[in-house]
């Protein structure tokens, strides 16, 4: 017990530690990627995704309000930018739900979007790799080509599931066809949640190409990712920096408007990390976790998801401030690391999932939908596919 109380204290001391720690990086990355956001990088993603969008979402008005606040929630998610990503999302479910037949009841375009903004591509999992350089990690990016993988593999899956699921879920009034809107050209135009330059549409050839650049990444990343790591975070400065100075923004103040926001996560999140280290530190220091993993070591090792890695894999989808604080204190627990591989697989896990039901509590609660039908099957499917991806990736590069 005198060990347990000690544990205890300490645990919740490194927390406030390990937040001080990580305010400087977290400050520095989110001020590149607001000078990034300033810029128009996100317009420019978004017109890249349009054609796609209009495929996948073909009972949609192209121009209606709901696919431009779609576009810039899956555009903020690819680059991490998930305080900008979350209203755009609760904008494009309210926007959604206007073409509902049937109210309270998710829709399959409702579905399919939550599917796809739990599994979301990401490009640059800021906030992950800011906490693996805060603990000391000789190649804080070298979880891009991983993500990558994990969250291309996990949004197939998540289109696939939404798109194959409502068979199982129809809808009690199926048959009344959705209403169509007066004028789908303007509709709530009035209210748009983004600019009009976001209506920028690329050809579909452009959008196909930089889909195959994005997969072609892949590769090349995991080729020549020794090579490559060092130079991410540098090069990733200088091009961020670049493109708003091209772009006319005031590099000097935007990037110290971003880095106030990361000063402002950082603090936020030191009561999370307070509450998860302290009963991640009484699990282990009760001897609960080593009674743990002896039992379920022989079968999670065996798909190469080592049991230290087993309560990542769990809690991601329920909450994200405790995967978060799990993350935390698994990188900077000395037995394992952030450049080990279960550091490299947790990592990849917090990149490459999202926490799906905070995310169908916000975005259903937002309009008021109680029956959700597919949409928690297609996001379980989505997270369950991005975890065994993340897997086959990290035992590929690091195990």
């Amino acid at each position: 017990m005198q060990q347990l109380s000690e544990g205890m204290i300490i645990s919740a001391k490194s927390a406030v530690e390990l937040a001080l720690g990580l305010i400087g990086v977290m400050a520095f990355f989110l001020g590149l990627m607001k000078v990034a956001e300033k810029g128009g990088l996100l317009q420019i993603i978004a017109g890249l995704l349009r054609p796609l969008m209009i495929r996948l979402f073909p009972d949609i008005p192209p121009n209606h309000p709901a696919m431009g606040a779609m576009i810039m929630n899956i555009s903020a998610n690819a680059l991490g930018l998930g305080n900008a990503a979350t209203p755009f999302g609760i904008r494009a479910m309210q926007a959604l739900n206007t073409l509902n037949p049937v109210k309270g009841t998710a829709t399959n375009a409702m579905v399919l979007f939550l599917a796809i903004n739990t599994s979301s591509v990401t490009l640059l999992p800021t906030g992950v790799i800011a906490l693996r350089a805060a603990a000391g990690s000789n190649n804080a990016a070298g979880i891009l080509a991983t993500t990558l993988f994990a969250t291309l593999c996990s949004t197939a899956a998540a289109i696939f599931a939404a798109k194959t699921y409502p068979r199982f879920f129809p809808l009690s009034d199926a048959e009344t066809p959705p209403p169509e809107p007066e004028n789908p050209h303007n509709t709530m135009a009035t209210d748009s949640p983004f600019p009009s330059h976001t209506e920028k549409t690329y050809s579909d050839k452009t959008s196909y190409i930089a889909l195959a650049t994005l997969i072609l990444l892949i590769p090349i990343v995991t080729i020549y990712g020794n090579a490559i790591g060092p130079w991410v975070i540098p090069g990733l400065t200088v091009t961020l920096l670049g493109f708003g100075l091209v772009r006319g923004v005031k590099i000097y103040e935007t990037f110290v408007e971003g880095a106030k926001e990361g000063f402002q996560v950082a603090m936020k999140i030191i009561p999370f990390l307070v509450a998860i280290l302290v009963a991640v530190g009484m699990f282990r220091n009760s001897g609960v976790l080593d009674q743990l993993i002896n039992v379920l070591s022989p079968v999670t090792s065996w798909v190469g998801l080592p049991a230290e890695a087993l309560p990542m894999a769990l809690i991601r989808p329920l909450s994200g401030s405790g995967a978060y604080g799990l993350l935390a204190e698994t990188l900077n627990n000395a037995a394992i690391g952030p450049d080990s591989y279960v550091g490299y697989l947790v990592s990849t896990f917090q990149g490459s999932t999202e926490t799906t039901f905070y995310v169908l509590a916000v975005y259903f609660g937002a309009v008021q939908v109680r029956k959700s039908r597919h949409a928690l099957a297609a996001g379980l499917t989505a997270d369950l596919v991005g975890i065994l991806a993340a897997i086959a990736a990290c035992q590929y590069l690091f195990n």
